[in-house]
């Protein structure tokens, strides 16, 4: 299938409805994925190199910073891929009738409301990177959250997304190495959750009752399992010790509570 990539040095979302727009001309014959933040020359580089077929692909691109879009041109031009800046013209064009200098500042479409704008960017990084879908945005997040299923890793993301705050949370999972990117950033970004054993076996008891237990995503493994809990909590606790992160303890904390100790351990808010 051809595919139509929609990239940006902001948040991607005038690129993606772009790239979106264009591919349903072809009634599910074209698909099209965001690439958002890409904000340097290494993030082109690796963009490009994960590309494996450029004879079945295209680029949308809403990059704004001057240096990062030729590069990204070139980088294109290089690999046989076709790419389309979709802003560069219309600016390029604007600038030349009024004699106005553009000020080729990404994000800036949004900057009507920058708090409301900020909330939604917010959001939409803790969707895209929920549960270590993609580890790539490790290091935009403003936080990264870890800790094992069930330990409300993705409620306390949306909260803190109201606020503004960009966060990331990777589940942890002994069969699943941790990502190394982890370990390259600043341990102050990144806050370890843990929970009782007891509590959290009777919140994985009453998932595996709703979602029933064929549904659960690690087959073969007794996710309720006390013996598997314990061992889990071993391996995470491991974890944190070894990324030398803040660690809080969930157990019958409210989501409201434990965003607060967040939002005090990575400085948005001053400790009481």
């Amino acid at each position: 299938m051809f595919k139509i990539y929609a990239v940006s040095d902001s948040i991607g979302e005038t690129a993606e409805l772009v790239a979106k727009a264009t591919a349903s001309q072809f009634q599910g014959k074209v698909e099209y994925e965001r690439v958002p933040y890409l904000r340097s020359f290494k993030d082109i580089d690796d963009f490009i190199e994960d590309i494996d077929e450029p004879q079945r692909c295209m680029v949308i691109s809403t990059i704004i910073t001057v240096d990062l879009r030729k590069y990204m041109v070139d980088r294109c031009v290089a690999k046989n891929l076709h790419i389309m800046n979709v802003l560069g013209p219309c600016i390029n064009m604007a600038a030349q009738i009024t004699g106005l200098e553009p000020a080729n500042m990404p994000g800036l479409i949004w900057g009507i409301d920058s708090t409301y704008d900020k909330k939604i960017e917010a959001m939409e990084f803790a969707m895209q990177y929920d549960d270590s879908k993609d580890h790539s945005g490790i290091k935009n997040a403003d936080v990264v959250l870890i800790g094992l299923s069930r330990t409300s890793k993705t409620p306390i993301s949306m909260y803190l997304a109201n606020k503004g705050i960009k966060v990331l949370n990777i589940p942890l999972v002994p069969e699943i190495p941790v990502p190394e990117e982890l370990f390259e950033i600043d341990r102050k970004k990144i806050i370890g959750l843990t929970i009782d054993p007891i509590n959290l076996m009777d919140i994985r008891k009453n998932r595996l009752h709703k979602i029933g237990k064929a549904s659960i995503f690690f087959k073969g493994i007794q996710y309720a399992n006390a013996e598997r809990i314990l061992n889990e909590l071993d391996y995470s606790e491991k974890i944190m010790k070894r990324l030398r992160c803040q660690v809080i303890d969930v157990t019958n904390r409210a989501i409201e509570d434990t965003a607060l100790l967040v939002m005090e351990y990575t400085g948005y808010i001053k400790a009481k």
